[in-house]
């Protein structure tokens, strides 16, 4: 028999579980206790919502790393460098 409102013993929890959900639904949490001694809180269970990562445009990453283009005058150059004493 639940004796207090806030209150049940582990027989309590056996017999009247629907009773005692409906007072841990309505008061938010209940004492559960053993022989006259509290022993442990009954609650409802509340999700953690985690916050959402952010995305990673990994196309613009990459294309930040990529090597830049050469223009016309440096690949000009370049192949002259290159030529030497062909």
């Amino acid at each position: 028999m639940i004796h207090n409102v806030n209150r049940a013993s582990i027989r309590d929890l056996r017999t009247q579980f629907p009773k005692i959900r409906r007072i841990v639904e309505q008061e938010g949490q209940l004492v559960v206790t053993e022989r006259g001694r509290p022993i442990m809180l009954l609650q409802p269970y509340r999700e953690v919502v985690a916050h959402p990562r952010p995305r990673v445009d990994y196309y613009a990453r990459l294309r930040s790393r990529m090597p830049k283009p050469l223009t016309a005058v440096s690949r000009r150059a370049l192949d002259e460098a290159d030529r030497d004493e062909r």
